[in-house]
């Protein structure tokens, strides 16, 4: 995993994002089909938590980055997105209605979407050494290079590789 971070949580503030238009996404039970109850309420509640924040604007009213330097992609695996980070949700908790990142996707037209978001808690506040810690039933991967403990969830954009992946085929970057 090592483009999948780089700098990505440390790096907020430098490129301005175009703002979009609404944007609709596919029903929740599509993207939890397989998946059990504390999921599937999970789910639920982070996209009712998250609704308001396709509007970048509203996200960033929030405490949520307003710009951020790149998108993260990858030749295989597709993209993960822009990567908003909320520092004040960033501590010994994941909460599901609190989700430290959002990560978007600006397609060729311009518009700004929301595809899902990002749990991590520092290895300062939670060791690498330690058990893992959880959120709905699933395990934060660890990640090295950053120094903490990660899992990305696609809510509002449906992912082929999986709800909880890292990268998401269907998402892209811009050209530079």
């Amino acid at each position: 995993m090592k483009l999948t971070h780089g700098a990505l949580i440390l790096a907020a503030a430098f490129a301005r994002v175009p703002q979009g238009a609404a944007q609709t996404a596919p029903p929740a039970s599509q993207f939890v089909r397989g998946f059990g109850a504390e999921v599937q309420e999970g789910f639920t509640k982070v996209r009712a938590a998250t609704a308001g924040f396709v509007s970048l604007d509203s996200a960033a009213a929030a405490g949520y980055a307003r710009d951020v330097p790149r998108c993260y992609a990858d030749s295989h695996h597709g993209a993960m997105g822009f990567h908003h980070v909320n520092r004040t949700y960033v501590d010994a908790q994941v909460e599901i209605e609190r989700p430290e990142i959002l990560l978007y996707e600006r397609h060729p037209d311009g518009r700004y979407v929301l595809n899902g978001v990002e749990y991590i808690i520092p290895f300062r506040i939670w060791p690498r050494d330690s058990v893992p810690p959880t959120i709905m039933g699933q395990t934060l991967k660890r990640e090295e290079e950053l120094k903490l403990w990660y899992l990305h969830m696609w809510i509002w954009n449906e992912n082929s590789a999986g709800l909880f992946a890292d990268w998401n085929p269907a998402v892209k970057c811009p050209a530079p």
